[in-house]
């Protein structure tokens, strides 16, 4: 495998542009990323209301989206994610990760949280933005890695597109049929195992993201008194955060609520960072803010099935 770039002067324009083109690829991987996840949960949705009665408005909800929106939505998180800084990343996946076990923790034994899967879109994005560039730090042949990456996550996002597409319109028919053998493995294993499988990628992925997303941070202190002059107040923010997301359910069951949550969220982190932050973070948690907003306001129709169950 060859850089892209090594037959190349080195010139400072030149090298700009090289950045530039592996902050759009590894967004991109991100981007796709949330795509197969949106599409999953679509399917997995879709199926659940499909087999209530009382719920038939909101699948047709579902089905009705504009396939097209689809392709919008990853170019627009592609710029948001190659736009947001590692630093802030890293913020936001350690803050949706305390988060999501304090959450899970307080679920019943064997139950899943849909809304909370579909409420990690942009931190799943920033969590392989992560994992990416702790990984790739330093590599010689980046561009290429990533130029590969982007190409896989293309498929797996293509092809659970295709298959969200193909239950929104056909599964209705063929599962009473039993035609086809993609509706079939769906009908008898689709309602446990599609939670399952996503409960474990996630797992794996937050996972990995968080520990990078601690090297990532790390890095940038050269003594511990430094480092603990950001991550106390830190620590602090974060546990205010989790008591007030542990609230949220209680106090509300609108899906108005979860943006709010995503305003309080990134409120306190903005302020957090405009008192032991850089001015380049702060433009990074606004640009995160309206990745968050963007995310929700493309999941409002499954958000809904979500509050129903």
């Amino acid at each position: 495998m060859f850089s892209l770039g090594s037959w190349l002067p080195a010139l400072p324009g030149l090298s700009w542009g090289w950045a530039l083109l592996d902050a759009l690829l590894q967004g991109l991987v991100c981007a796709c990323a949330v795509s197969v996840l949106c599409s999953l949960l679509k399917v997995y949705l879709y199926i659940q209301c499909l087999n209530d009665q009382e719920r038939q408005a909101e699948k047709e909800a579902i089905r009705a989206q504009w396939w097209v929106l689809d392709s919008l939505h990853i170019l627009v998180l592609t710029v948001l994610l190659a736009l947001v800084g590692s630093r802030v990343a890293a913020l936001v996946v350690l803050e949706f990760s305390l988060r999501a076990i304090s959450t899970l923790l307080s679920l019943s034994k064997g139950a899943h949280s849909s809304r909370l899967y579909l409420l990690c879109q942009f931190s799943l994005g920033c969590g392989v933005s992560c994992a990416l560039s702790f990984l790739l730090e330093g590599a010689p042949h980046s561009t290429c890695n990533l130029g590969l990456a982007a190409g896989l996550a293309g498929l797996l996002a293509t092809y659970a597109r295709r298959l969200a597409r193909h239950v929104c319109t056909l599964y209705e028919l063929h599962s009473p049929a039993r035609y086809c053998g993609i509706c079939i493995l769906l009908l008898t294993s689709g309602q446990r195992g599609i939670p399952r499988l996503l409960h474990k990628a996630l797992a794996i992925t937050f996972g990995v993201a968080d520990m990078a997303a601690v090297a990532l941070i790390n890095r940038d202190f050269l003594s511990t008194a430094e480092a603990l002059r950001f991550w106390t107040p830190l620590t602090i923010c974060y546990t205010l955060l989790v008591i007030h997301m542990q609230e949220e359910p209680r106090q509300s069951r609108d899906g108005r609520r979860s943006y709010q949550t995503v305003l309080v969220r990134m409120g306190g982190l903005f302020i957090l960072l405009l008192t032991v932050g850089r001015w380049s973070d702060v433009l990074h948690v606004l640009i995160s803010l309206v990745g968050e907003l963007w995310c929700l306001l493309r999941a409002g129709v499954m958000l809904q099935a979500c509050w129903q169950q």
